[in-house]
């Protein structure tokens, strides 16, 4: 085969017996390195890194769930014929998993993980295929990227979205301040309108010319802050996919 190939997923079928020459262990590597503070915010890689926490989150439910229920059903009839086959099939799908996540990895996060070596089988037939997957550690490590990332992908999903908003909603304030005052009965962005125990009400509105101007330069400093944020987020898939789906 090609070497030209190299940065692509090899993996042996051993139920169906298909797939590419097995490719030399290979270190990951970046594609692309990250570019400074002061550009991060306005990067073509940092809105990839974005793309990659916000679809992140749809796709680690649907790995949980599916690494859940083939664990939880193979377990529950382990004492049976049908539980090895379940579980066997669990390492299918986690690979499978494994495979999409190192391709979102590659492509949205500039890193590129080597694929884990194929499965090979040794015993003829059916029952030496399952006991293959069985046996495959890759397979098991891909199972528990599935598990352990989940709740890792709502945290990064929440922090991202909630700090992005944030951030260029306060940034673009003198943009959209107008709209307060003609549509509302704000005079501009209400920060807090409470009563105390004396009953003296107190509100405060982002109304005034160094008010606002103060409000958008806090949103541009959180908008290069939330990158850097997402940064830190985002490394710690990078290190859990070199660790749990590589090579």
């Amino acid at each position: 085969m090609s070497s030209s190939r190299s940065t692509q997923d090899h993996e042996w079928d051993v139920l169906g017996g298909y797939g590419d020459e097995p490719r030399p262990a290979a270190g990951a590597h970046r594609t692309e390195q990250p570019p400074p503070f002061w550009i991060a915010p306005f990067s073509g890689h940092y809105y990839r890194e974005i793309g990659y926490v916000l679809t992140g989150l749809p796709v680690a439910i649907a790995g949980f769930a599916v690494a859940i229920t083939l664990f939880c059903f193979g377990l529950g009839t382990f004492v049976t014929a049908l539980g090895l086959p379940v579980l066997a099939g669990l390492t299918i799908a986690a690979r499978g998993f494994g495979r999409l996540e190192r391709a979102r990895v590659r492509g949205m996060l500039a890193l590129d993980v080597p694929g884990p070596k194929p499965v090979r089988q040794v015993r003829p037939g059916n029952w030496g295929a399952i006991t293959a997957r069985l046996a495959d550690g890759s397979g098991w490590k891909a199972a528990l990227y599935q598990v352990v990332m989940f709740p890792w992908a709502i945290f990064s999903f929440a922090m991202t979205l909630v700090f992005l908003l944030l951030g260029w909603s306060m940034a673009l304030y003198p943009v959209y301040h107008w709209v307060f005052p003609t549509y509302t009965s704000w005079r501009g962005y209400l920060v807090f309108d409470f009563t105390d125990s004396h009953h003296v009400q107190h509100v405060y509105y982002i109304e005034g010319t160094w008010q606002i101007a103060g409000f958008s330069l806090a949103g541009v400093l959180l908008v290069f802050l939330t990158a850097q944020l997402v940064r830190g987020l985002t490394n710690v898939n990078r290190a859990a996919a070199q660790g749990l789906l590589g090579a």
